[in-house]
């Protein structure tokens, strides 16, 4: 079974994708990581290469036609991306299809650890981002990722131990 992880930063998006991995014996695809070792290829930020990606289009459809030929190519994967749900669902790729989310300064807190950050710088780079990748995907696609319709399942994340994150999606894709 396909199955997509997506989510603002902080949701907990990788650390579930890898459970699951673990769990269903299915590989894991998190794009977050290509998008991390393209800023770095570049020398560049995360926020410097949402900024980069809003004037040059091929960064963003570079990833998303990624998504879409891992996806076409095999049944039994887990994808874990911003826009995932919503290209397959596009290209008529079947998937059971989860969104992640806590609130903000869950997840603030959650990326600042992540990052190395505090609180605030966390905060204000993660506004920055989504707010870079928001208007990217309105652009680009037209696809208003606060519009959560094409999702079989929406978690908040914000009280939940990974693990129950897990059980959650476990339980709903076998339809209980």
């Amino acid at each position: 079974m396909r199955i997509t992880i997506s989510g603002p930063p902080g949701s907990g998006k990788t650390t579930v994708c890898g459970m699951l991995a673990e769990r269903t014996g299915n590989p894991a695809v998190v794009f977050g990581r290509l998008f991390r070792d393209m800023a770095a290829e570049r020398g560049l930020t995360l926020a410097e290469l949402g900024a980069l990606a809003e004037k040059e289009p091929s960064i963003d459809h570079e990833i998303d036609q990624r998504i879409l030929k891992m996806a076409a190519a095999g049944e039994d994967m887990i994808l874990e991306s911003r826009l995932s749900a919503q290209m397959l669902e596009r290209n008529g790729i079947p998937a059971f299809k989860v969104y992640l989310d806590a609130d903000p300064l869950v997840r603030a807190e959650r990326v600042g650890r992540r990052e190395g950050e505090n609180l605030e710088q966390a905060a204000e780079d993660m506004v920055r981002r989504q707010e870079s990748e928001a208007k990217r995907y309105l652009q680009y696609y037209g696809i208003d990722l606060f519009d959560l319709s094409v999702y079989d399942l929406v978690i908040d994340t914000g009280a939940m131990s990974p693990g129950e994150v897990v059980e959650t999606i476990a339980r709903n894709m076998d339809g209980d």
